[in-house]
């Protein structure tokens, strides 16, 4: 038995919902470890669809333990809404069954002004990053700055004051320089203040309350939000999240050392798709690329923009391996490449004449990076509820084979549709 992390091995949006929530059933606690509520996850159960932003997928599970971790930047406001939305659909969400660490950090509307005011701003000069405009980066800033308001500071308004000066120190200076006007100190203290009350009870001490489940033999099941090729250091930079999204920030993230994180899935759709600014060799302009839109519902979970698509990108997949330390991946979406007559996996580029294997990190280069393709030919049965692996045909066994070959890493589950249990399982995370 051993504890399970789930990360995006490409740009996000490869279908973690439903291998999380397919895990969670093995699991007794699932811990959000970074991000905030920028990224979603879409869970499909007995024909009902929950779309969770913040909250873990462990929620719409009964009986188990739902926490968010340190690691993430929680809007009070948002998560307070998701609690209800999920209430309307029959969810009960209580400090029963969800905890919040005390040390994570707070995103307010001022943060949420100023992603807006700079993307909007970038737009002008043609830098835009493509954010959400719903505050991670600024409340990340301000927890690196060392002035954050963290949810335990909810619990002593005394001590606040003086809190939110020095917070207001810094973004009053700078939106001053934007040409904004100054939030007032009036305004931070209400928001805080409205907001207090019903958010403190799900507050917890996370480090500890997950190492005395761990020593008493929990199952933990890790989750985060985006992809490896968005994370702040080992992505598409400056096109990434404010966040790291690798597996090693699981412990970070939580509290948790480690040696107890044990196997990483990582999570990897059948082709690439990406959200946002930034680049992405492998897209298509084509029909192709309208096809797997098409098919795949390829629109984002939380903000509903269209998402790009291209082929199977094998070099970033591997580099997100690498960087990982992932064991195994679960591979998502094959049904969407039913009926289409070949398919083409990117190996690597073309740099200045020259073939490499791995996207370099500079900007200017990965501009100039072309793929380097193989093509296989395509299958015209249908994939879709494919449960074991004489349901597949030939020549989607031998894509899947590719893919593993060429990535290093091994398939565990394979799934064949948004249905939980369509999903071809190959290893078990909790068991390996």
């Amino acid at each position: 038995m051993t504890n399970v992390v789930v990360v995006g091995s490409q740009w996000g949006d490869e279908g973690k919902g439903k291998i999380v929530d397919w895990l969670s059933e093995r699991a007794d606690i699932v811990v959000r470890f970074q991000g905030g509520h920028n990224a979603g996850h879409t869970l499909v159960i007995d024909g009902i669809s929950y779309k969770l932003s913040l909250l873990p997928s462990g929620v719409v599970r009964p009986g188990k333990l739902a926490v968010i971790g340190n690691g993430v930047v929680i809007d009070p406001h948002a998560l307070l809404a998701e609690i209800e939305k999920l209430a309307k659909q029959g969810v009960t969400i209580t400090p029963e069954n969800l905890r919040v660490a005390d040390n994570a950090t707070l995103i307010l509307s001022l943060h949420r002004e100023l992603d807006g005011i700079r993307e909007d701003a970038a737009s002008n000069s043609g830098t835009k990053i493509g954010t959400t405009r719903r505050g991670i980066g600024p409340a990340y800033e301000d927890k690196v700055g060392r002035r954050a308001i963290r949810v335990m500071d909810l619990a002593d308004l005394s001590t606040l004051p003086a809190k939110v000066d020095r917070l207001l120190t810094h973004h009053n200076a700078l939106r001053r320089g934007l040409g904004e006007a100054e939030v007032s100190h009036e305004a931070i203290m209400q928001e805080l203040s409205s907001i207090a009350d019903r958010v403190l009870p799900f507050m917890d001490t996370v480090w500890l309350l997950l190492d005395r489940q761990r020593r008493k033999g929990a199952r933990i099941l890790f989750e985060g939000a985006q992809g490896t090729l968005l994370d702040i250091d080992h992505g598409t930079y400056p096109f990434v999240t404010s966040s790291n999204t690798v597996a090693g920030q699981a412990a970070a993230g939580s509290g948790m050392g480690p040696g107890a994180l044990g196997y990483i899935l990582g999570i990897t759709k059948a082709y690439t798709t990406r959200v946002g600014e930034g680049p992405f060799p492998t897209e298509l302009f084509d029909e192709v690329g309208q096809f797997l839109g098409e098919k795949g519902h390829e629109f984002g979970t939380v903000t509903g923009r269209k998402r790009r698509c291209g082929w199977f990108d094998a070099a970033l997949v591997r580099q997100s391996v690498a960087t990982n330390g992932i064991t195994g991946i679960a591979l998502t979406k094959l049904d969407v490449l039913d009926g289409l007559d070949e398919l083409k996996i990117c190996v690597g580029y073309t740099l200045d004449g020259e073939e490499i294997d791995h996207l370099p990190a500079s900007q200017a280069q990965q501009a100039l990076a072309k793929p380097v393709y193989i093509t296989l030919e395509g299958w015209k049965e249908s994939t879709v509820g494919a449960r074991k692996w004489a349901d597949l045909p030939a020549q989607a066994i031998k894509y899947v084979r590719q893919v593993e070959e060429l990535i290093g890493a091994p398939v565990a589950l394979l799934s064949t549709s948004p249905e939980r249990d369509d999903t071809i399982l190959v290893t078990d995370p909790f068991e390996d």
